[in-house]
């Protein structure tokens, strides 16, 4: 085809696209494994989807065949009933990572930039880079792979716009604290937000030290909130999320966004899904029975690990993360790897008891 027509701005040409974890389906063709193929990589539940979700999808079918609720009324009605929110103060999309590229659309322009951790979730570099907005990366903290919000306040410039914060992080699991938040809001200039991404808060919630982007919000504090139902609900292949900030800047969000975004049968099983207390509750302790067992097998095998409060563990491995990556693929175990910012290390998700006890074997076999 004629090179004039492919030419494109910088911005998509520079771009590098986001690269999820490999599918089961792919595994099996690549290698031709027969049997159970256990996927480890992308921080999905173990326990499959919420009951309750399922359960209201189920007596939703029959509407399938109508458009969604462009504004997500009922969705909106038990989000803001369970965290005390005004209406206006909610934006849902399509998983929270198009609330990442709607604020880029909003609030970036070229000159702009973002300040993030180095490691960080790559969609938030994405959203600068297709809105010609430099990204400003700070490196996490040696050892357990903190953001170093003194660090971050100081890349603050009168160009900043957005400060991106996963809170868990990812890919690290690691959080900030309360003194952390102050210290990043205090650096921000006037047009400035501090975005905390909260996909994996549900598993922090019950922790007083960990900061809550919603009581930010409430105190009328430059924040945006990110949350999402793809992680403890279970519910990631309906691809439902959410933003909260004051109702004049989700305003202005929403200007950017795309009418029916978010899908009837996510809408209806997310609405369910969030006050499923006894899937929530399950969910949980499998996360921390979990951790514990892995970090036990960490400790038999004298890995080192970076502590974590999220429903994923990092391991250093002491070898190639991509030669560790392939050698646990070979055995039918999809975990994560990142060799240019972690070289030796995996992401790997806590999985249920005889997944964790697979992986475990797994290693083992890859490291002797």
């Amino acid at each position: 085809m004629n090179s004039e027509r492919l030419a494109v701005s910088d911005r998509i040409s520079d771009l590098i696209p986001y690269q999820p974890g490999k599918p089961i389906a792919d595994v099996k063709r690549e290698l031709g494994i027969v049997g159970e193929i256990i996927k480890l990589a992308s921080n999905e539940n173990p326990l499959g989807p919420s009951p309750l979700g399922i359960a209201a999808l189920q007596a939703a079918l029959p509407t399938l065949a109508l458009y969604p609720d462009g504004a997500c009324h009922a969705l909106r009605e038990v989000v803001t009933e369970k965290f005390g929110l005004s209406p206006d103060s909610l934006i849902f999309g399509n998983g929270s990572d198009e609330i990442i590229h709607l604020l880029g659309l909003t609030f970036l322009e070229p000159g702009d930039e973002i300040v993030v951790g180095d490691p960080t979730f790559v969609l938030y570099e994405t959203a600068a880079t297709l809105a010609g907005a430099k990204t400003v990366k700070v490196p996490l903290t040696a050892g357990d792979m903190r953001h170093d919000a003194t660090a971050m306040a100081a890349a603050c410039t009168e160009k900043t716009r957005l400060v991106f914060v996963a809170n868990p992080h990812n890919p690290t699991g690691s959080v900030i604290s309360k003194a952390d938040v102050e210290t990043l809001i205090a650096a921000l200039p006037p047009r400035a937000f501090l975005v905390l991404d909260e996909a994996y808060a549900e598993y922090v919630e019950d922790d007083p030290k960990v900061p809550r982007a919603l009581d930010g919000v409430k105190a009328g504090l430059p924040v945006i909130c990110l949350r999402t139902f793809s992680k403890l609900y279970g519910l990631a292949g309906f691809r439902v999320g959410y933003g909260v900030a004051a109702p004049e800047v989700i305003r202005l969000i929403n200007q950017a966004r795309s009418p029916f975004n978010v899908n009837l049968a996510g809408q209806v099983a997310a609405a369910a899904a969030l006050n499923d207390t006894e899937f929530i509750a399950r969910t949980k302790k499998n996360n921390d029975d979990g951790i514990a067992q892995l970090i036990a097998g960490f400790e038999k095998l004298g890995l080192s690990w970076v502590p974590t409060r999220a429903n994923f563990i990092v391991v250093d491995t002491g070898r190639p993360a991509k030669e560790m990556f392939d050698a646990l693929l070979k055995q039918g175990i999809i975990v994560r790897a990142f060799p240019k910012d972690l070289p030796t290390h995996l992401r790997v998700t806590i999985g249920t008891p005889e997944q964790n006890t697979r992986f475990l074997e797994a290693l083992t076999s890859c490291l002797t």
